[in-house]
């Protein structure tokens, strides 16, 4: 929640305690409570209204597969972009990239040149490397 621990919420408690006092605190932490009620049933209210407008599909709904933090950007773009249904829950597809080898790349030369080496052969020196 905010990045907030439970000694950093103590700390500023106790910091709320010295600034406004024992006279004030108890005004505020009433302030306080009612927020948080009023916050709480405004979202309440906001989830009863979506079951009356939305009726008994609302139930079926499988929130928890449509938390953005569970979509790869990818898949969300290639969902939009197909025609197909876009809550089918589809396993993710292992990438496998593939390109094509050049038996003369530099890589491949000097890996047959280690394995082309006997036991104890030293391996070759090249003056002009830096």
């Amino acid at each position: 929640m905010f990045g907030l621990t439970f000694e950093k919420l103590l700390i500023i408690g106790v910091i709320a305690v010295f600034l406004l006092g024992p006279e004030r605190l108890p005004h505020y932490a009433a302030q306080l409570g009612r927020l948080v009620r009023s916050l709480r049933d405004m979202a309440n209210g906001a989830k009863d209204r979506m079951r009356e407008e939305m009726g008994p599909e609302f139930d079926e709904v499988d929130w928890k597969q449509l938390d953005p933090r569970q979509y790869d950007p990818r898949r969300i773009i290639r969902n939009a972009l197909s025609d197909a249904d876009p809550f089918a829950y589809e396993p993710p597809k292992p990438v496998v990239a593939r390109a094509s080898v050049n038996e003369n790349s530099a890589y491949l030369q000097r890996k047959r040149k280690r394995e082309a080496l006997g036991a104890g052969e030293p391996a070759p020196f090249d003056s002009e490397a830096t």
